[in-house]
């Protein structure tokens, strides 16, 4: 069995639709099941056997002995939350049962770290151990992820093979759920529909100019690669990025949306809200020369060639994958 939690969820579902391709069926979804929206996402996918995120720890006691994987995708993911017990709840002390039982049944695992573990990128964007307690990341959400990560590297016993995956800026299908917490491609599609244009927000700095703030935009279907990939090889253990190692900025991401739905460009710029203005990132781009290393080889897809995918095949027909 293939364990995968927060199935439900936007990666959790890609990954879980990823794993069936692949002809692996005896897959176990841990979610908690209660919102209609993210189910939507589980349409089509058949042979799931679910477990409830509150049962799911117990289970994992009792059935360990019938689990070849665990990929812990499921977090609480929302970076405008600010309450720290949330986060240590769902995010930090969930993640550590969760590697304690792999640990002492032996049972492989993988486990969704965040870019957002860098903050400002005053260390850079490398998944290099030894910079990860000094890293100051700039919310709850950044905090939880960086205080599992940090836990982890100081662990004398651990599952046979681990590895926390530093998710970049992920969009892609089955993020119709996340609203406010969607990807930029996802609300620029509904801009358009809704009044024509595109608002992006000015740039408040002087090197950069309105839209040419950077990040590295990375296809969910690139990520579930990434991750099918690290089951199959389990390279050496620790932590990795996951970004396509080339930053983009919000401009081409536009006009690449508009391209994709052949309309012409109407682009407006907006001030930076003053709330997050000053923890405003200007710039990301993953380091990936671990995971090349590691033996990774498959080209991640261009920003114009994700979004063409994303708009055409998903958006444009409010499908799933």
């Amino acid at each position: 069995m293939i364990v995968v939690t927060g199935a439900a969820g936007f990666i959790g579902s890609c990954l879980v639709r990823k794993l069936q391709d692949k002809g692996l069926q005896n897959i176990v979804i841990v979610d908690e099941f209660t919102n209609p929206e993210k189910l939507k996402n589980l349409e089509g996918k058949s042979n799931l056997h679910k477990v409830n995120r509150n049962e799911f720890i117990a289970w994992l006691q009792t059935n360990h002995q019938l689990v070849d994987f665990v990929f812990h995708i499921g977090a609480r993911t929302d970076t405008t939350e600010f309450d720290v017990n949330i986060f240590d709840k769902l995010n930090l002390n969930y993640t550590k049962s969760v590697w304690k039982v792999c640990t002492e049944y032996s049972i492989p695992m993988v486990y969704a770290s965040s870019a957002a573990t860098y903050g400002l990128g005053e260390y850079g964007y490398i998944d290099d151990h030894t910079i990860v307690e000094k890293l100051k990341p700039l919310n709850p959400y950044g905090e939880s992820k960086n205080n599992f990560d940090k836990w982890a590297l100081k662990q004398d016993k651990q599952p046979p093979f681990w590895a926390g995956m530093k998710f970049f800026n992920v969009y892609g299908p089955n993020e119709y759920h996340k609203a406010r917490m969607a990807s930029v491609i996802f609300h620029s599609f509904r801009q358009i529909n809704e009044t024509g244009k595109v608002k992006l927000f000015k740039s408040h700095r002087p090197d950069f100019e309105d839209g040419m703030q950077l990040r590295d935009f990375v296809y969910v279907k690139d990520v579930v690669n990434v991750l099918y990939f690290m089951m199959v090889n389990k390279p050496e253990s620790g932590l990795y990025n996951l970004g396509t190692g080339k930053a983009r900025a919000f401009l081409h991401l536009a006009q690449a949306t508009f391209a994709a739905l052949n309309i012409p460009e109407n682009i407006e710029f907006i001030d930076t809200p003053i709330d997050i203005r000053d923890k405003y990132q200007y710039f990301t781009e993953a380091d990936m020369t671990k995971l090349i290393q590691a033996g990774y080889t498959t080209p991640f897809s261009s920003l114009e060639e994700g979004v063409k995918d994303y708009v055409q095949q998903y958006l444009s027909k409010r499908d799933y994958y």
